[in-house]
Protein backbone atom coordinates (compact mmCIF):
# COMPACT_ATOMS: atom_id res chain seq x y z
CA UNK A 1 0.00 0.00 0.00
CA UNK A 2 2.92 2.42 1.04
CA UNK A 3 4.80 1.95 -2.03
CA UNK A 4 2.13 3.12 -4.27
CA UNK A 5 1.47 5.90 -1.88
CA UNK A 6 5.52 7.25 -2.14
CA UNK A 7 5.32 6.72 -5.92
CA UNK A 8 2.07 9.00 -5.54
CA UNK A 9 4.21 11.67 -3.87
CA UNK A 10 7.17 11.44 -6.54
CA UNK A 11 3.92 11.51 -8.91
CA UNK A 12 2.97 15.24 -7.87
CA UNK A 13 7.20 16.42 -8.06
CA UNK A 14 7.76 16.09 -4.20
CA UNK A 15 11.76 15.57 -3.60
CA UNK A 16 11.18 12.30 -1.83
CA UNK A 17 13.89 10.11 -1.66
CA UNK A 18 14.13 6.28 -0.85
CA UNK A 19 16.05 6.85 2.49
CA UNK A 20 13.54 9.07 3.93
CA UNK A 21 10.46 6.67 3.08
CA UNK A 22 12.40 4.04 4.99
CA UNK A 23 12.35 6.46 7.90
CA UNK A 24 8.86 6.61 7.52
CA UNK A 25 8.32 2.72 7.78
CA UNK A 26 10.79 2.06 10.60
CA UNK A 27 8.73 4.96 12.09
CA UNK A 28 5.49 3.27 11.98
CA UNK A 29 7.35 -0.28 12.41
CA UNK A 30 8.47 1.21 16.08
CA UNK A 31 4.85 2.38 16.76
CA UNK A 32 5.41 5.98 16.69
CA UNK A 33 1.99 6.80 16.18
CA UNK A 34 -1.02 4.20 16.40
CA UNK A 35 -1.93 1.27 18.89
CA UNK A 36 1.69 1.13 20.54
CA UNK A 37 2.04 4.66 20.75
CA UNK A 38 -0.73 4.73 22.82
CA UNK A 39 -1.63 1.58 24.58
CA UNK A 40 -4.19 2.58 26.90
CA UNK A 41 -6.57 4.27 24.56
CA UNK A 42 -6.86 0.92 22.96
CA UNK A 43 -7.79 2.75 19.59
CA UNK A 44 -6.17 1.67 16.24
CA UNK A 45 -4.41 3.99 13.96
CA UNK A 46 -5.22 7.30 13.05
CA UNK A 47 -5.12 9.04 9.69
CA UNK A 48 -4.79 12.34 11.19
CA UNK A 49 -1.72 11.00 13.16
CA UNK A 50 -0.39 9.30 9.96
CA UNK A 51 -0.61 12.42 7.91
CA UNK A 52 1.25 14.34 10.42
CA UNK A 53 4.34 11.55 10.60
CA UNK A 54 4.19 10.89 6.69
CA UNK A 55 4.92 14.73 6.73
CA UNK A 56 7.44 15.10 8.91
CA UNK A 57 9.42 12.53 7.77
CA UNK A 58 9.26 12.89 4.01
CA UNK A 59 8.77 16.81 3.96
CA UNK A 60 11.83 18.55 4.05
CA UNK A 61 10.67 22.44 3.21
CA UNK A 62 7.52 24.03 4.44
CA UNK A 63 7.60 25.25 0.84
CA UNK A 64 6.17 21.58 -0.39
CA UNK A 65 3.18 21.45 2.41
CA UNK A 66 0.49 22.36 -0.12
CA UNK A 67 1.61 19.71 -2.90
CA UNK A 68 2.02 17.28 -0.55
CA UNK A 69 -1.53 17.90 0.76
CA UNK A 70 -3.01 17.69 -2.29
CA UNK A 71 -1.04 14.42 -3.01
CA UNK A 72 -1.85 12.66 0.51
CA UNK A 73 -5.79 13.75 -0.17
CA UNK A 74 -5.52 12.00 -3.99
CA UNK A 75 -4.18 8.78 -2.32
CA UNK A 76 -6.12 8.44 0.21
CA UNK A 77 -9.25 9.63 -1.06
CA UNK A 78 -12.44 8.15 0.81
CA UNK A 79 -10.41 7.54 3.55
CA UNK A 80 -10.80 10.36 6.71
CA UNK A 81 -7.98 12.87 6.35
CA UNK A 82 -7.97 15.70 8.79
CA UNK A 83 -11.81 14.86 9.95
CA UNK A 84 -13.85 12.54 10.37
CA UNK A 85 -16.48 13.22 7.43
CA UNK A 86 -16.09 10.65 4.76
CA UNK A 87 -19.50 11.64 2.89
CA UNK A 88 -19.72 13.17 -0.71
CA UNK A 89 -22.27 16.22 -0.25
CA UNK A 90 -24.87 16.59 -2.92
CA UNK A 91 -24.38 19.28 -4.91
CA UNK A 92 -27.98 19.82 -5.31
CA UNK A 93 -27.94 20.50 -1.49
CA UNK A 94 -25.77 23.54 -2.11
CA UNK A 95 -27.33 25.34 -5.23
CA UNK A 96 -27.53 29.18 -5.16
CA UNK A 97 -30.87 30.03 -5.16
CA UNK A 98 -30.81 32.95 -2.60
CA UNK A 99 -28.38 35.11 -1.31
CA UNK A 100 -28.88 36.04 2.43
CA UNK A 101 -28.21 39.64 3.44
CA UNK A 102 -28.64 40.60 7.06
CA UNK A 103 -28.93 43.38 9.42
CA UNK A 104 -26.46 44.43 11.64
CA UNK A 105 -29.04 43.83 14.57
CA UNK A 106 -30.51 40.43 13.09
CA UNK A 107 -26.69 39.10 12.22
CA UNK A 108 -26.25 40.26 16.51
CA UNK A 109 -28.84 37.78 17.46
CA UNK A 110 -27.79 35.09 16.41
CA UNK A 111 -25.80 32.25 18.19
CA UNK A 112 -22.62 30.46 18.01
CA UNK A 113 -21.73 27.53 18.13
CA UNK A 114 -18.05 26.03 20.18
CA UNK A 115 -15.53 23.83 17.87
CA UNK A 116 -16.09 20.62 19.40
CA UNK A 117 -19.80 21.56 18.88
CA UNK A 118 -19.88 22.66 15.68
CA UNK A 119 -17.85 19.59 14.44
CA UNK A 120 -20.74 16.84 16.02
CA UNK A 121 -23.30 18.72 15.13
CA UNK A 122 -22.19 18.64 11.49
CA UNK A 123 -21.78 14.78 11.91
CA UNK A 124 -25.36 14.54 13.39
CA UNK A 125 -26.25 16.55 10.09
CA UNK A 126 -24.38 14.14 7.97
CA UNK A 127 -26.52 10.86 9.27
CA UNK A 128 -29.82 13.00 9.58
CA UNK A 129 -30.10 14.69 6.48
CA UNK A 130 -31.79 13.39 3.38
CA UNK A 131 -32.53 16.55 0.63
CA UNK A 132 -31.92 19.95 0.11
CA UNK A 133 -32.52 22.98 2.10
CA UNK A 134 -32.28 26.58 2.07
CA UNK A 135 -33.05 29.62 4.03
CA UNK A 136 -32.96 27.40 7.29
CA UNK A 137 -31.06 27.66 10.78
CA UNK A 138 -30.84 23.54 11.14
CA UNK A 139 -29.36 21.96 8.12
CA UNK A 140 -26.42 22.07 5.37
CA UNK A 141 -27.90 24.47 2.75
CA UNK A 142 -28.45 27.37 1.16
CA UNK A 143 -29.19 31.57 2.03
CA UNK A 144 -29.67 30.35 5.80
CA UNK A 145 -28.33 30.84 8.92
CA UNK A 146 -27.58 27.76 9.67
CA UNK A 147 -23.42 27.17 10.37
CA UNK A 148 -23.18 24.42 7.25
CA UNK A 149 -23.70 25.48 4.18
CA UNK A 150 -23.24 28.47 1.69
CA UNK A 151 -24.77 31.94 1.16
CA UNK A 152 -26.15 32.76 3.68
CA UNK A 153 -24.40 33.84 7.25
CA UNK A 154 -23.33 32.69 10.75
CA UNK A 155 -20.91 33.88 13.02
CA UNK A 156 -19.16 30.88 13.55
CA UNK A 157 -19.38 27.98 10.52
CA UNK A 158 -18.35 25.27 8.03
CA UNK A 159 -18.63 27.47 4.77
CA UNK A 160 -19.15 24.29 2.24
CA UNK A 161 -20.12 24.60 -1.90
CA UNK A 162 -18.91 28.36 -2.02
CA UNK A 163 -16.94 29.68 -4.45
CA UNK A 164 -15.31 32.39 -1.74
CA UNK A 165 -15.70 34.13 1.29
CA UNK A 166 -18.13 36.73 2.13
CA UNK A 167 -18.34 37.61 5.19
CA UNK A 168 -14.97 36.14 6.35
CA UNK A 169 -16.37 34.01 9.37
CA UNK A 170 -15.72 30.57 8.67
CA UNK A 171 -13.59 28.32 10.79
CA UNK A 172 -13.40 25.65 8.43
CA UNK A 173 -13.65 25.72 4.48
CA UNK A 174 -15.08 21.76 2.90
CA UNK A 175 -14.10 22.62 -0.44
CA UNK A 176 -11.44 21.68 -2.88
CA UNK A 177 -7.90 23.52 -1.73
CA UNK A 178 -7.07 25.92 -4.19
CA UNK A 179 -4.21 27.43 -2.75
CA UNK A 180 -0.43 27.70 -4.41
CA UNK A 181 2.38 27.70 -2.09
CA UNK A 182 5.74 29.74 -2.54
CA UNK A 183 7.47 27.20 -4.41
CA UNK A 184 10.43 28.34 -6.45
CA UNK A 185 10.24 25.18 -9.21
CA UNK A 186 7.15 26.86 -9.68
CA UNK A 187 7.42 27.76 -13.83
CA UNK A 188 7.62 31.54 -15.10
CA UNK A 189 6.01 33.95 -16.75
CA UNK A 190 7.55 36.59 -18.23
CA UNK A 191 7.82 38.89 -14.89
CA UNK A 192 9.15 36.02 -12.90
CA UNK A 193 11.81 35.65 -15.86
CA UNK A 194 13.15 39.17 -15.60
CA UNK A 195 13.12 39.23 -11.66
CA UNK A 196 15.57 36.23 -11.81
CA UNK A 197 17.05 37.62 -14.80
CA UNK A 198 18.46 40.85 -12.65
CA UNK A 199 20.67 39.07 -10.45
CA UNK A 200 23.21 39.30 -13.50
CA UNK A 201 22.78 42.61 -14.50
CA UNK A 202 26.12 45.08 -13.11
CA UNK A 203 25.28 48.64 -13.63
CA UNK A 204 28.30 50.89 -14.63
CA UNK A 205 28.21 55.14 -14.76
CA UNK A 206 28.74 56.03 -18.83
CA UNK A 207 27.65 58.55 -21.44
CA UNK A 208 27.75 62.40 -20.25
CA UNK A 209 26.47 63.54 -16.99
CA UNK A 210 22.95 64.13 -16.63
CA UNK A 211 22.08 62.55 -13.42
CA UNK A 212 22.47 64.92 -10.18
CA UNK A 213 24.63 63.26 -7.55
CA UNK A 214 22.73 64.04 -4.19
CA UNK A 215 25.16 63.43 -1.48
CA UNK A 216 28.50 64.97 -3.56
CA UNK A 217 26.00 68.28 -4.35
CA UNK A 218 25.35 68.51 -0.12
CA UNK A 219 29.02 67.70 0.52
CA UNK A 220 29.70 70.14 -2.01
CA UNK A 221 27.33 72.67 -0.98
CA UNK A 222 28.58 72.46 2.94
CA UNK A 223 32.20 72.96 1.56
CA UNK A 224 30.78 76.34 0.15
CA UNK A 225 29.47 78.08 3.24
CA UNK A 226 26.25 77.02 2.04
CA UNK A 227 25.88 78.15 -2.19
CA UNK A 228 24.53 75.48 -4.21
CA UNK A 229 26.99 73.62 -5.53
CA UNK A 230 25.23 71.71 -8.01
CA UNK A 231 27.41 68.13 -8.80
CA UNK A 232 26.31 65.59 -11.67
CA UNK A 233 27.00 61.84 -12.42
CA UNK A 234 27.10 60.15 -15.75
CA UNK A 235 23.89 58.03 -16.34
CA UNK A 236 23.72 54.29 -15.04
CA UNK A 237 23.48 51.53 -17.20
CA UNK A 238 23.44 47.93 -17.94
CA UNK A 239 26.79 46.88 -18.86
CA UNK A 240 26.43 43.12 -18.98
CA UNK A 241 26.43 41.43 -22.21
CA UNK A 242 24.74 37.94 -23.12
CA UNK A 243 25.15 35.91 -26.03
CA UNK A 244 22.27 34.03 -26.13
CA UNK A 245 22.29 30.52 -28.26
CA UNK A 246 19.13 29.47 -28.62
CA UNK A 247 17.81 25.28 -29.74
CA UNK A 248 14.74 25.43 -32.38
CA UNK A 249 12.34 23.14 -33.79
CA UNK A 250 12.04 19.61 -33.39
CA UNK A 251 11.67 18.28 -29.73
CA UNK A 252 11.96 21.98 -28.82
CA UNK A 253 8.45 22.48 -30.26
CA UNK A 254 6.83 21.59 -26.79
CA UNK A 255 8.27 24.22 -24.98
CA UNK A 256 7.75 27.23 -27.38
CA UNK A 257 5.96 29.58 -24.90
CA UNK A 258 8.51 28.81 -22.22
CA UNK A 259 11.04 30.23 -24.47
CA UNK A 260 9.71 32.71 -25.92
CA UNK A 261 8.71 34.51 -22.42
CA UNK A 262 12.98 33.41 -21.59
CA UNK A 263 13.44 35.46 -24.33
CA UNK A 264 11.46 38.35 -24.41
CA UNK A 265 12.50 38.91 -20.43
CA UNK A 266 16.16 38.66 -21.74
CA UNK A 267 15.52 40.81 -24.47
CA UNK A 268 14.11 43.35 -22.04
CA UNK A 269 16.41 43.14 -19.11
CA UNK A 270 19.94 43.09 -21.02
CA UNK A 271 20.74 46.13 -23.60
CA UNK A 272 24.02 44.15 -25.11
CA UNK A 273 22.32 40.91 -26.23
CA UNK A 274 23.38 38.73 -28.79
CA UNK A 275 21.31 35.76 -29.89
CA UNK A 276 21.16 32.66 -32.90
CA UNK A 277 19.59 29.32 -33.13
CA UNK A 278 20.97 26.11 -34.00
CA UNK A 279 18.74 22.82 -33.75
CA UNK A 280 19.74 20.06 -31.61
CA UNK A 281 23.49 21.47 -31.36
CA UNK A 282 25.69 23.61 -32.27
CA UNK A 283 27.33 23.01 -35.49
CA UNK A 284 29.68 24.98 -38.05
CA UNK A 285 26.99 27.65 -38.83
CA UNK A 286 23.81 29.27 -36.76
CA UNK A 287 21.58 31.48 -37.70
CA UNK A 288 19.23 34.60 -36.60
CA UNK A 289 15.98 34.53 -38.87
CA UNK A 290 14.59 30.80 -39.26
CA UNK A 291 12.67 31.57 -42.60
CA UNK A 292 16.29 32.68 -43.92
CA UNK A 293 18.30 29.87 -42.28
CA UNK A 294 19.53 28.70 -45.34
CA UNK A 295 20.31 31.43 -46.85
CA UNK A 296 21.41 33.61 -43.86
CA UNK A 297 24.12 31.57 -42.43
CA UNK A 298 26.67 32.70 -39.46
CA UNK A 299 29.78 31.04 -39.62
CA UNK A 300 30.46 29.95 -35.81
CA UNK A 301 34.26 30.59 -36.26
CA UNK A 302 33.33 34.30 -36.54
CA UNK A 303 30.79 34.52 -34.21
CA UNK A 304 33.87 33.48 -31.64
CA UNK A 305 35.76 36.11 -33.21
CA UNK A 306 33.50 38.55 -33.14
CA UNK A 307 32.46 39.11 -29.30
CA UNK A 308 34.84 39.60 -26.62
CA UNK A 309 35.92 37.31 -23.73
CA UNK A 310 33.58 39.32 -21.12
CA UNK A 311 29.95 37.95 -22.81
CA UNK A 312 28.18 35.38 -20.65
CA UNK A 313 27.22 32.75 -23.03
CA UNK A 314 23.98 31.20 -22.98
CA UNK A 315 22.65 28.41 -24.00
CA UNK A 316 18.48 27.46 -24.34
CA UNK A 317 18.32 23.79 -25.54
CA UNK A 318 16.54 20.60 -24.13
CA UNK A 319 19.55 19.34 -25.31
CA UNK A 320 17.51 15.77 -26.63
CA UNK A 321 19.02 14.19 -29.77
CA UNK A 322 20.35 11.30 -30.76
CA UNK A 323 23.99 11.11 -29.01
CA UNK A 324 25.49 10.69 -32.35
CA UNK A 325 24.57 14.30 -33.16
CA UNK A 326 26.97 15.42 -30.80
CA UNK A 327 29.97 12.81 -30.93
CA UNK A 328 29.90 12.15 -34.75
CA UNK A 329 31.05 13.71 -37.48
CA UNK A 330 28.02 13.59 -40.02
CA UNK A 331 25.59 13.42 -37.14
CA UNK A 332 23.38 15.93 -37.50
CA UNK A 333 20.47 15.12 -38.58
CA UNK A 334 19.79 17.82 -41.74
CA UNK A 335 23.54 17.47 -43.07
CA UNK A 336 27.10 16.15 -43.07
CA UNK A 337 28.59 18.33 -40.58
CA UNK A 338 32.41 17.89 -41.19
CA UNK A 339 32.89 18.25 -37.09
CA UNK A 340 31.29 16.91 -34.22
CA UNK A 341 28.67 19.25 -32.46
CA UNK A 342 30.77 18.46 -29.04
CA UNK A 343 33.87 20.24 -30.54
CA UNK A 344 32.06 23.15 -31.23
CA UNK A 345 30.29 23.12 -27.75
CA UNK A 346 34.37 22.93 -26.39
CA UNK A 347 35.76 25.74 -28.39
CA UNK A 348 32.59 27.92 -27.14
CA UNK A 349 32.90 27.05 -23.93
CA UNK A 350 36.43 28.09 -23.95
CA UNK A 351 35.87 31.29 -26.04
CA UNK A 352 33.48 32.46 -23.41
CA UNK A 353 34.44 31.18 -19.77
CA UNK A 354 31.19 32.50 -18.38
CA UNK A 355 28.48 29.92 -19.37
CA UNK A 356 25.40 27.66 -18.71
CA UNK A 357 23.06 25.88 -20.07
CA UNK A 358 19.10 26.54 -19.60
CA UNK A 359 16.87 23.43 -20.12
CA UNK A 360 13.32 23.52 -20.61
CA UNK A 361 12.94 19.64 -19.85
CA UNK A 362 11.92 18.96 -16.73
CA UNK A 363 14.53 18.04 -14.43
CA UNK A 364 12.93 14.66 -13.04
CA UNK A 365 13.52 12.93 -17.15
CA UNK A 366 16.59 14.30 -17.39
CA UNK A 367 18.65 10.95 -15.76
CA UNK A 368 17.11 9.02 -18.74
CA UNK A 369 18.57 11.14 -21.47
CA UNK A 370 22.08 9.94 -22.69
CA UNK A 371 22.14 13.03 -24.69
CA UNK A 372 21.25 15.37 -21.69
CA UNK A 373 24.00 13.04 -19.63
CA UNK A 374 26.77 13.57 -22.29
CA UNK A 375 25.81 17.57 -22.67
CA UNK A 376 25.43 18.15 -18.96
CA UNK A 377 29.48 16.79 -19.23
CA UNK A 378 30.65 19.30 -21.86
CA UNK A 379 28.90 21.75 -19.83
CA UNK A 380 31.20 20.72 -16.80
CA UNK A 381 27.44 20.46 -15.05
CA UNK A 382 26.93 23.58 -15.72
CA UNK A 383 23.20 22.73 -17.14
CA UNK A 384 19.58 24.56 -14.73
CA UNK A 385 16.45 23.90 -15.01
CA UNK A 386 13.97 26.76 -17.05
CA UNK A 387 12.40 27.26 -13.35
CA UNK A 388 12.24 30.33 -10.81
CA UNK A 389 15.38 28.43 -8.78
CA UNK A 390 16.94 27.45 -12.08
CA UNK A 391 17.33 30.90 -13.72
CA UNK A 392 18.75 32.48 -10.06
CA UNK A 393 21.19 29.54 -9.66
CA UNK A 394 22.53 29.99 -13.45
CA UNK A 395 22.79 33.97 -13.04
CA UNK A 396 24.09 33.48 -9.82
CA UNK A 397 26.54 31.34 -11.72
CA UNK A 398 27.80 33.86 -13.88
CA UNK A 399 28.67 36.96 -11.92
CA UNK A 400 30.89 34.63 -9.75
Amino acid sequence: MLIDFFYTLRAAKLPVSVKEFLTLLEALKEGVVGPKADPESGSGYSVDDFYYLSRTTLVKDEKHYDKFDRAFAAYFKGVELLTDFTRDIPLEWLRKNLELNLSPEEKAAIEKMGWDELMETLKKRFEEQKERHEGGSKWIGTGGTSPFGANGYNPQGIRIGQDKGRNKSAVKVWDQRAYKDYDDTQELGTRNIKVALRRLRRFAREGHELELDLPDTIRATAANAGYLDIKMVPERHNNVKVLLLMDVGGTMDEHIARVEELFSATKTEFKHLEFYYFHNCVYDFMWKNNRRRYSEKFPTWDIIRKYNKDYKLIFVGDATMSPYEILQPGGSVEYNNEEAGAEWLQRLTHAFPKFAWINPEPQGVWQYRQSIAIMQQLMNNRMYPLTLRGIEDAMRMLTK
